[in-house]
């Protein structure tokens, strides 16, 4: 279904003619015929046979086994069997290289939801994802993935982590509020969720409105599909160099032909002396040759984790002269991660909090208590923003669950996105202490005190004006800024009234840092004369503030949004590509269009990413 955030979930379910109570078993079939299976299809994979031979389609491969027939017209056995050998020895090499590359490759194809919970003819069942269809209630929680596109009926303190389809580090909240404007981007599309996302927080239900390639990440596969593969610069000059060199031995044999006949010699002697001629021009040992070179290559490459499936992209990688990288994952860690503070009106490094200081411990305390994430040997569980608060506290070896285990949790009330925070009740030596985190412009409206390290004092304009500066300076070098307040309480049970009058702590920035290698990865392309882009799927602010980090953004270039790249013509984006070197909030049509435009100015392009959003992309570039 087109645009269907534009459309209230109860319109949506209209036109579906389903219900909270879901689909019949009849509607489901009907559902299925009309919208199709929730499959995104897949190649045929080509058998080994068929790859053997493929490795024979090239030009230099033609001559040579001319050559062998040619040799064995003219009884010279050893020469065609040792021409045999070498195209035989590397056509081997070359199947061998390419299933063993294939068989690296199928373990990176598993992003995939293996079953769905639904609710067909009232009653909630658990069903295998291929089966869900269009029209079907979906029920989505904490954990989930998500396996076909939906329209959000209801939700609870619901968000998910669209970082493979959108490259956002963050987890997007979502609700159902029906949205304005034509052609929104997924990142942008709040009352949506999508295939190949899952749900980090909260819970809800959504009506299932795309199926299989209607999806967004369909969309994505059928641009994978429409994507060609180009060959390679040393592909495309041995291919010219093999024609040319056919041309002329050809030319050069019809001459010999010629004068031998002219000066009398015998028809059959001509001929054979011709071909003669033809068979030792021919280079037999340079396929060879470039296949070992190139084999060798790959096996270094391999040292090095690069798996290389097609042993001439080898040489591919020293003709590149621009590179186009995904943020999230692929420069970053993507994983968020505390950088700053400020606390007793003073800014201070992750790890510069004085915990002997009860304001700077009660900053921590708020932040792992009013918290519901965890860490265990096993792995991470939560949101993104409240996992990198747990993590911070692992800075000063405090342990989250040892802590809620002291200061017990009385009550809470969950994260919305109407409110914008999050509240908690917990035990604190023998008080009732509310704790609560949130936005900064929300908190700021909520609190009326203010603890700086002499005791709780009225916040005054100054403080406020203060706070929204440190705000706004941490927000404009990309973190994403959280508060924290607290005061104590008198009750068991929060109530959202009760979310007023509270005392400021503090603050803490965070964002996803640069992975350690990326500067210096950065700078040692720009010391070889490659061109280095960032594309991303993340705000215009928070890509600058890494790409300048890490070397890519510089006063000579200039970051973008992907609604610019809309508004232009292929003409026009071949003049803004040139000066751009961040482009943001980019959907994975920009991605492949930015590839093209370089290409078509002459560069031979690689690109690098890890997220769905990427493939397209990655197909279209040289590398």
């Amino acid at each position: 279904m087109k645009q269907a955030y534009r459309n209230s979930s109860e319109e949506i379910m209209a036109e579906l003619n389903t219900s909270e109570n879901g689909l019949s078993a009849a509607q489901v079939e009907a559902s299925r015929v009309k919208y199709g299976s929730n499959a995104l299809g897949e190649e045929k994979r080509v058998s080994p046979l068929r790859i053997f031979l493929s490795q024979f389609n090239d030009f230099l491969i033609w001559i040579l086994l001319a050559a062998a027939i040619l040799s064995l017209i003219l009884a010279k056995a050893e020469s065609a069997i040792v021409i045999a050998v070498v195209v035989l020895v590397n056509a081997i090499l070359g199947t061998v290289q390419h299933l063993k590359a294939e068989e690296s490759l199928t373990a990176l194809k598993a992003l995939s939801s293996p079953s769905a919970k639904v609710i067909r003819s009232g009653e909630t069942i658990s069903i295998n994802s291929q089966d869900l269809v269009v029209g079907d209630i979906l029920l989505i929680e904490t954990g989930d993935f998500i396996a076909a596109d939906g329209r959000i009926i209801n939700e609870h303190s619901l968000k998910s982590d669209e970082s493979a389809l959108t490259g956002e580090s963050v987890s997007t909240e979502k609700d159902n509020k029906t949205l304005d404007g034509s052609d929104l981007g997924p990142g942008d599309q709040s009352n949506m969720v999508f295939s190949g996302t899952h749900i980090t927080y909260g819970r809800g239900l959504a009506v299932v409105t795309s199926v299989g390639l209607a999806t967004e990440l369909g969309k994505i596969a059928s641009m994978l599909e429409q994507a060609k593969e180009k060959k390679t610069p040393l592909q495309i000059s041995l291919d010219n160099f093999g024609r040319k060199l056919a041309v002329i031995i050809l030319a050069i044999s019809a001459i010999i032909f010629a004068l031998s006949i002219y000066r009398g010699r015998p028809m059959l002697d001509a001929v054979m002396f011709s071909v003669s001629l033809a068979v030792a021009a021919i280079p037999e040992a340079l396929s060879s040759i470039v296949t070992i070179v190139l084999a060798i290559g790959t096996r270094r490459m391999a040292r090095e984790n690069a798996i290389i499936r097609r042993l001439h992209a080898v040489e591919g990688l020293g003709s590149v002269s621009v590179i186009c990288s995904d943020k999230t994952g692929t420069l970053t860690q993507n994983k968020m991660t505390i950088k700053q503070a400020y606390v007793r009106n003073r800014l201070v490094s992750a790890d510069g909090l004085d915990l002997t200081n009860s304001v700077d411990n009660k900053l921590l305390r708020i932040a792992m208590l009013c918290n519901d994430s965890i860490t265990t040997d096993r792995g991470e569980i939560g949101d993104p923003t409240e996992l990198a608060l747990v993590d911070w506290g692992e800075v000063y070896e405090q342990d989250e669950l040892k802590m809620r285990e002291q200061y017990t949790r009385i009550s809470e009330l969950p994260f919305d996105s109407e409110r914008k925070l999050m509240s908690t009740l917990q035990n604190m030596d023998g008080k009732r202490v509310m704790m609560a985190k949130g936005g900064v412009d929300v908190m700021l409206r909520r609190v009326s005190y203010i603890d700086d390290g002499n005791g709780g004092r009225q916040i005054t304009d100054d403080d406020i004006s203060r706070i929204e500066q440190i705000n706004h300076k941490l927000s404009s070098e990309g973190l994403r800024v959280l508060a924290f307040a607290a005061k104590e309480y008198d009750s068991d049970q929060l109530d959202f009234a009760d979310e007023q009058e509270l005392t400021f702590i503090g603050l803490a920035a965070m964002m996803d840092p640069p992975r350690p290698e990326s500067q210096e990865a950065v700078a040692a392309c720009h010391r070889a004369g490659i061109r280095t882009v960032m594309i991303t799927g993340d705000h215009v602010v928070t890509a600058s503030a890494i790409a300048r980090e890490i070397g890519i953004l510089d006063d000579n270039s200039e970051a973008v949004e992907g609604s610019l790249i809309e508004k232009l013509d292929d003409s026009q984006l071949l003049e803004l590509v040139p000066k751009t070197a961040v482009y943001a909030r980019v959907s994975p049509e920009h991605k492949i269009r930015i590839v093209q435009a370089w290409q078509q100015l002459g560069h031979a392009v690689a690109m690098t990413g890890d997220g769905v959003n990427d493939a397209p992309a990655l197909k279209q570039a040289d590398v």
